[in-house]
């Protein structure tokens, strides 16, 4: 498999590979064999509380560098992991950063805000508003940046464009190799880039898809990702031309643990997340991770994921997240 930084900014921001570890009781509790089911750590990466951002973010912040910028503009929800990352890697590569957020200021920052606060993020709330107007508020944002003679880079909501879906190509590179007889890789979908990466690595037969509510179009997301960054960079592709022609009907992208939408735990989730806690001692996410999981739990009941096949979830982070959640504070 060719490296997947042909071509495109990199500045390094994390701990690679992250590791693989077995989950046998994990396993067991799903109906999986006790040597089906690895956790693949990325939240183990290092920067800023790690997650899977960072590794998308190794690419946008590199072209934000390359292109001469001095501040980093993204968005995202009030406990946005993306946001947090993305202040962590503007204060490592020297830059301003300003994080745009729906909904307004709590009394008390917690969970994600603290450590946007702690890193220094500029914070502009922009009230209860659709993805779309948000998008609109960062541009509005640079724009008043550039008028005062800064030089602002937008940082896609999630990390998410044809760039930053390299970094999850070369994570599937690294679950190829640790993992040679992957035959399911789990992944919460948000903003589409990290399914979108792992379809492009290891083709869409292996990878699952979680819906955790993010965005309307999840499908038509991921499938514009993996066409995307077949255009863009296909020598950094295993099989640049299966990614190009890839269609929704390829993918497997399941969608019932969005429950009541983005943020809002079903109670596969909150199952989920107990069960990775007293199992493993591995504490995950109500937004992302423990969708994942419930899904990934859903997906064995069904027999689409079957005992003897081996199974990559892929731990997206969050942690920080946890502490800011109303499922966890009761705010």
């Amino acid at each position: 498999m060719t490296t997947p930084q042909a071509d495109a900014p990199l500045l390094r921001l994390g701990t690679w590979p992250t590791p693989v570890e077995p989950a046998p009781r994990l396993a067991e509790h799903l109906g999986l064999g006790r040597d089906d089911l690895l956790l693949k750590r990325d939240d183990l990466c290092g920067l800023g509380g790690g997650g899977n951002k960072v590794r998308k973010l190794e690419r946008t912040v590199g072209r934000a560098l390359a292109e001469g910028a001095d501040v980093l503009v993204t968005t995202g929800a009030a406990q946005s992991n993306h946001a947090r990352a993305t202040a962590a890697a503007a204060r490592r590569a020297g830059l301003g950063c300003v994080l745009v957020l729906a909904g307004s200021a709590p009394g008390r920052a917690a969970g994600n805000l603290v450590l946007d606060e702690l890193l220094g993020a500029q914070l502009e709330w922009v009230g209860d508003v659709a993805l779309g107007d948000l998008d609109a508020a960062a541009e509005q944002v640079c724009a008043r940046l550039r008028a005062e003679g800064s030089r602002p880079s937008r940082v896609p909501y999630g990390g998410s464009d044809a760039l930053g879906v390299l970094g999850y190509v070369e994570a599937a590179a690294e679950i190829a190799a640790q993992v040679p007889d992957v035959a399911h890789v789990v992944t919460a979908v948000g903003s589409g880039g990290t399914m979108a990466g792992l379809v492009a690595g290891l083709g869409p037969a292996r990878v699952l898809g979680v819906d955790v509510g993010a965005v309307p179009d999840p499908v038509e997301r991921v499938v514009g990702l993996v066409r995307g960054v077949a255009a863009a960079q296909p020598d950094a592709l295993p099989d640049a031309a299966a990614a190009s022609t890839v269609r929704a009907g390829d993918l497997r992208l399941r969608r019932d643990e969005v429950g009541e939408g983005y943020g809002v735990p079903t109670p596969g989730s909150t199952a989920a997340l107990e069960a990775a806690a007293r199992t493993e001692g591995v504490v995950l996410d109500p937004v992302y991770t423990a969708k994942a999981l419930a899904g990934l739990a859903s997906a064995v009941r069904r027999g689409e994921v079957r005992p003897g096949g081996r199974t990559v979830l892929v731990h997206t982070g969050g942690l920080p997240g946890l502490f800011g959640h109303p499922s966890v504070t009761g705010a």
